[in-house]
């Protein structure tokens, strides 16, 4: 150690373990998407190298894939589908997986660095090098990693650099919509200003260079609305049972998805919207009764948005599972966060996640007592992380702020007796210099 007052600090150790047990995970990964060893279940990565790989020939000649009924993703989700052209020496699906090992080591990199600081705790870091393992070779074959980088990022930057947070979030909702909740939670007054104005231009500034260089900007929307229930969501689970009490529909591949058609699936679609407009008023009114915001505030109210979105959602793809992994990563950086319980309860859900996706997902689509059974454990999981988070949320900012103490009124400063002594030979010496 350094001798006190050298004004010398000795740099934190080299997080080893983190490093290694993140460098043994993801060679399992990239082994997995680079077909060496085979895993369970369908072919995760025939979205890359068939549907993106498609998008990619019709991006590339500078249009949106208008008559592609699977293209549902804002403007911006151009940029990874074309980035594998960075890397011509390798075909695409190669390339895609090289980059979202980077995306995936960048954001590894931000959480360990954030870690180390004062406050802040390495936790986080756990949590992500954990999810993604989890979840398996779907980490690697969807473009959702480079967006959760992008989320991760803006919110390790929202307290000190208020307008590039906004910025990257204005950037991660043009990518794929759901970053657009990450300034929920933003401290009031010149942090949310800050932050929400450079969000709006940066959006709409996005949004203009992509309407003017490429044709169909917004075909995306129309596309969106026109989705069903998907399997695995939980309003899915409504269906699963009901087949096993004669049930007349079908499960098809609708959309770029695996989905229920048939008799009151359009209702039950419409339930899960109503769901969703809920859980948004519920985010409104806790924003507006919200009254103690910490460090770890902005980032435990984006996880419990994106929590609320996912669950009652519509759909609830594989993927969506890295989002939440990767907000509570960034929870879970900071000391004063409490959403230990609702991510460890998102993990867990991670890990059935990728039982039911790609292990058993024909178990899944067949309705079986196993497939039915995977789908009630997930999507109890991540019911269970929901209610959890948003009463923690809740209580934290609403509840106990409420109840505090009020602040006792700031003391006119008292000086000690030695200072005050002081103060007097100071005046006797000035008087008598003058």
């Amino acid at each position: 150690m350094p001798a006190s007052g050298t004004g010398h600090r000795t740099p934190p150790a080299l997080p080893v373990a983190p490093l290694a047990v993140w460098a043994v995970t993801r060679a399992l990964l990239l082994l997995c998407v680079f077909k060496v060893l085979v895993f369970p279940g369908p072919d995760v990565t025939s979205d890359i190298s068939v549907i993106y790989q498609g998008w990619y020939e019709v991006l590339k000649d500078g249009t949106f894939p208008l008559d592609d009924i699977t293209w549902q993703y804002p403007p911006a989700a151009a940029l990874p589908v074309l980035s594998p052209g960075l890397l011509p020496f390798l075909d695409y699906a190669s390339a895609f997986f090289v980059l979202a090992f980077l995306a995936d080591a960048v954001v590894t990199g931000l959480l360990l660095y954030a870690g180390r600081r004062p406050g802040k705790r390495m936790a986080g870091a756990w949590v992500w090098i954990a999810g993604l393992a989890l979840l398996g070779p779907t980490s690697y074959a969807r473009y959702d990693v480079m967006v959760t980088g992008i989320a991760v990022a803006a919110l390790l930057a929202g307290a000190r650099r208020p307008r590039v947070a906004g910025a990257l979030a204005a950037l991660g909702a043009l990518l794929k919509v759901w970053p657009a909740l990450l300034l929920a939670g933003t401290a009031r007054g010149r942090t949310t200003r800050a932050s929400w104005t450079a969000f709006v231009c940066t959006a709409f500034a996005l949004l203009l260079l992509f309407a003017a260089a490429m044709p169909g900007a917004l075909a995306f929307l129309r596309f969106q609305r026109d989705r069903g229930t998907e399997v695995e969501s939980l309003g899915a689970l409504v269906f699963h049972v009901a087949r096993h009490f004669g049930w007349k529909g079908e499960v098809l591949l609708n959309y770029g998805s695996v989905e229920f058609l048939g008799p009151h699936v359009p209702t039950v679609s419409s339930v899960a919207m109503v769901l969703t407009a809920l859980a948004f008023g519920w985010l409104l009114l806790w924003r507006l009764k919200a009254r103690l915001f910490t460090a770890s505030t902005a980032c435990d109210a984006a996880f419990v948005a994106v929590l609320l979105f996912t669950t009652t959602s519509r759909v609830i793809s594989p993927q969506y599972m890295l989002w939440l992994v990767g907000l509570a990563a960034a929870c879970l950086v900071f000391r004063g966060s409490r959403m230990d319980r609702p991510t460890h309860l998102v993990l867990a859900a991670t890990l059935v996640t990728c039982l039911e996706f790609p292990i058993w997902f024909s178990h899944v689509v067949n309705s079986d007592a196993l497939g039915v059974s995977l789908l009630f454990v997930r999507n109890g999981l991540l019911v269970a992380a929901t209610v959890l988070a948003c009463r923690t949320l809740w209580r934290h900012t609403v509840t106990e702020a409420a109840h505090a103490p009020q602040s006792l009124p700031a003391q006119r400063h008292v000086p000690s007796a030695t200072a005050t002594g002081t103060t007097a030979q100071q005046r006797q010496a000035s008087s008598l210099r003058t």
